[in-house]
């Protein structure tokens, strides 16, 4: 062949940034290969030949690239024209993929994120605003890798406490990292943001006592602060504060009653979140024999009213059994305990009912089951719960939460027990380790924390879960499943908790508790519990813990100026593998959120159901299949159509507590005047805040 006419092949890649780097043929062949996975096609020598399709379209159109070097947009070009070519499913999915790339480039690039682990746009959105590191200008000094990196390092050197070798620690470290990056396992926001710094508080979730003075009340109000400043979310009992209109000796003036401090509690937090990373998450909870019940009740009807508290009222058996036979229920001075006045049962819960109704609370936590299942009662009674309701806790106690991402435990549409129980012990080390690795902020909650070593493993992906495995989210299959799940998740955690008690010792509460005759020892009073999953699960990419989903396809404000459709990844799939995938069908779903309504087969609409197509009793039933085997509470929230009635919500209350769950929250879509999300009408779409999680339209707590 003469000089100058031999074949010309590509050789380099100009980058995004403009760099020039060497081609490499291999990273298309896994671009395709993924994509075919995805769709379940994988087959790698199917790939190789798309792939010499590919750079042999690029050499023979390499004389229309600048100096010979396509950019790394015109070979994804190249790659799309490609697989259209060959399989429209392929091209589809491939560039669907590009898209959201995109996005989250433009993410990337705005907040300066060096994103090395290819998150999510709304992933990186989250990441930037709360957990990445930043110095005192603002600026992000970390990656995502990074940060993970940081959380398994500060965990794991607990560990040398307990005469473990430095190489022991550092594969522990390294099991840790795995375990976070792959996204299987993610501790509690308070964790990733402070493991490693200098703050160091890396609990959730919190019960301080007020006891019936002002210097309780207002040295209770201070701890507040401090833990909600590093993170923490707070639950009280204001249950033994006097009635209002109740003489106070010492100045002979009458007491202003439990809900004007939860007033002033309120404001607190409302001047802390200026300045904070998350907004303020508090629980107050009041017993339903307090004389101020009925005004607590209604503490949150109106606009903007205590919009940093979730509210609970307390209910005994007495007082559920009051409900049901139509009887008179006595209302107690915490003072004197007289009998302050004597009312209606059925009248005070029909109000409970109806103020749900109109704004989401109160809610309502069933002490006599909390506390017959409760593994201390000869330390105390619980009176309260943190924030979303999923831990009750003792006076000062704390806990540290952990989430499992069940979608990951699906392999080829079975799930994986084995990678479950491997995941679950080293989450149970993780979540111990974290206890003696915290920074508490007042010494009265190390002291409690760790005489009982309270720790909450809990799942997230649930929905995904049951779509990956074709089965109904309302079906009797699925409570089944979540019997078994759990039920296993519980088995393991009490054994990596038994195995760590051999070397560590037992919380220091074991004799006083009720595991004495049933356990040889150990570490842990609790194991188990069901977390809201906010924030972590937007980054995990999953449902939030053990919800259905809310809405198939809906329209994120990422950043100003920029919209994402966001679609459930596995209902995208199935639509594109059964060719009805189109641009148009899923702006249609964007509308309303679900499928309910359209032409699509049936199979397909009975698994992608979404929270509001779940008639009420599912929602519970679910909740107490969970709660069955679980050591602590589940946060779950039951979603209602505008137009509920207050009956229904009255069903769903009575029908909690007689299903012996620990507590019950309903939300009527609309009924606040701010959620996280809005269902499109006319020719509006469904649009979602950055912080909306797929779970429910309320704003939930993000811890």
């Amino acid at each position: 062949m003469k000089k100058g006419l031999e074949k010309v092949h590509v050789t380099f890649v100009r980058k995004r940034d403009g760099s020039i780097v060497s081609f490499n043929a291999s990273k298309i062949e896994r671009a395709i290969f993924k994509a075919m996975d995805v769709l379940g096609l994988a087959n790698g020598k199917m790939a190789k030949q798309l792939t010499g399709q590919v750079t042999g379209s690029l050499n023979k159109n390499i004389n229309s690239f600048e100096r010979n070097i396509p950019t790394v947009e015109q070979i994804q070009n190249t790659v799309e024209q490609v697989l259209e070519k060959n399989d429209v499913r392929l091209f589809k999915i491939y560039s669907l993929y590009r898209r959201s790339r995109h996005i989250a480039r433009d993410i990337r690039q705005f907040f300066k994120i060096q994103d090395d682990m290819k998150f999510s746009a709304n992933a990186l959105k989250v990441l930037e605003e709360r957990y990445l590191l930043k110095d005192e200008q603002g600026k992000i000094i970390e990656t995502p890798t990074e940060m993970f990196a940081r959380i398994a390092k500060a965990i794991a050197s607990v560990d040398l406490k307990y005469k473990k070798t430095d190489e022991q620690v550092r594969q522990l470290e390294k099991d840790f990292f795995n375990s976070m990056s792959s996204l299987d396992f993610l501790p509690n926001t308070p964790t990733i943001m402070n493991a490693g710094t200098n703050i160091g508080q890396l609990s959730a979730c919190f019960v301080l006592p007020i006891e019936d003075s002002l210097e309780s009340i207002f040295t209770t109000l201070r701890y507040m602060a401090v833990i909600q400043q590093s993170g923490g979310g707070t639950g009280f009992s204001f249950s033994r504060l006097r009635p209002k209109g109740d003489i106070v000796r010492s100045t002979k003036g009458v007491a202003s009653g439990p809900v004007s401090f939860i007033k002033i509690f309120d404001s607190a937090t409302e001047v802390i979140k200026q300045g904070g990373k998350r907004r303020g998450a508090n629980m107050a909870v009041l017993h339903c024999t307090h004389p101020d019940v009925e005004q607590f009740i209604l503490a949150k009807q109106g606009s903007k009213q205590l919009t940093n508290f979730n509210i609970s009222v307390a209910a005994n058996d007495e007082f559920m059994n009051s409900v049901v036979n139509n009887k008179a229920f006595h209302l107690i001075n915490p003072r004197n305990k007289k009998v302050e006045k004597v009312v209606n049962a059925k009248e005070i819960f029909d109000m409970i009912c109806k103020a749900a109704w109109q704004t989401g609370d109160p809610g309502m936590i069933f002490l006599d089951e909390i506390n017959r299942k409760q593994p201390t009662p000869q330390i105390g009674l619980i009176e309260s719960t943190n924030p979303c309701g999923e831990v009750p806790l003792l006076p000062y106690e704390s806990c540290n939460l952990g989430s499992i991402n069940l979608s990951k435990m699906v392999i080829n549409r079975k799930i994986d027990f084995d990678k479950l129980k491997k995941t679950v012990h080293l989450a149970v080390h993780f979540l111990d380790n974290v206890i003696d690795a915290n920074k508490f902020p007042i010494k009265q909650l190390e002291d409690m924390t760790k005489a009982n070593r309270k720790i909450g493993l809990g799942v997230m992906g649930f929905a995904d879960m049951l779509i990956k495995l074709k089965i109904p989210y309302n079906s009797n299959q699925a409570l089944l499943l979540a019997e078994k799940i759990m039920s296993f998740i519980s088995k393991e955690a009490h054994a990596a908790s038994g195995e760590l008690a051999k070397t560590r010792g037992s919380f220091p509460n074991f004799e006083k508790s009720i595991y004495k005759k049933k356990y040889p020892c150990l570490r842990n009073a609790t194991c188990t519990t069901i977390a809201p999953t906010g924030s972590i699960g937007i980054i995990a990419g999953c449902s939030s813990g053990i919800e259905p989903l809310f809405a198939i396809a809906f329209v994120r404000e990422i950043m100003e100026g920029k919209r994402l459709v966001e679609v459930n990844h596995d209902f995208q799939v199935a639509a594109i593998n059964r060719d009805f995938y189109k641009d148009e069908l899923i702006k249609k779903i964007a509308l309303t959120g679900s499928i309910k309504n359209t032409n699509l087969p049936p199979d397909i609409k009975r698994v992608y159901i979404t929270a509001l197509d779940i008639a009420p009793e599912w929602h519970v039933k679910m909740q107490a299949a969970f709660q069955k085997y679980t050591d602590n509470a589940v946060s779950k929230t039951v979603n209602l159509r505008e137009n509920a009635s207050v009956n229904e919500i009255k069903k769903i209350y009575m029908l909690a507590w007689k299903l012996k769950c620990k507590g019950i929250t309903i939300y009527r879509y609309g009924s606040k005047p701010e959620q996280v999300l809005y269902i499109g009408k006319g020719k509006k779409l469904t649009i979602a805040e950055l912080h909306y999680s797929g779970g429910s339209a309320c704003a939930t707590c993000t811890l």
